[in-house]
């Protein structure tokens, strides 16, 4: 009797399985690029990876600086404190901006037009 079951040595099986972002929005998120026409597995395979990889990169180094060593949990302020202090994430801040209330942001925005009124 023959199951439509993968091969329990099915490489393409084993790949999936040491991955747990999902490739498909991996796939639509490349696809958004219009540089993009199409895209090999592989090369999903690869990007999914290694996104997979730098965000447990970011995490770990974020757990690791001191962030989430008293919860034992990291939060978003966690993660746009080490992309701030970190030369390596640097370029995060413009993603994982510091969280700041809005009355200081009023007050922040207020100094700079005062500036701007003094030139």
């Amino acid at each position: 009797m023959s199951q439509n079951r993968p091969e329990k040595d099915d490489p393409a099986l084993d790949a999936k399985k040491t991955i747990s972002l999902p490739i498909s929005r991996v796939r639509l998120i490349m696809k958004s690029s219009p540089d993009v026409s199409s895209i090999n597995q592989d090369a999903l395979f690869l990007t999914t990876k290694a996104t997979e990889l730098f965000v447990q990169h970011l995490a770990r180094s974020s757990f690791n600086n001191g962030c989430g060593k008293e919860s034992n949990s990291l939060s978003y302020s966690d993660l746009a404190k080490t992309a701030e202090e970190t030369e390596t994430f640097h370029f995060l801040t413009d993603i994982l901006p510091k969280k700041i209330l809005a009355r200081d942001y009023l007050k922040s925005l207020e100094q700079m037009q005062e500036e701007d009124a003094d030139l």
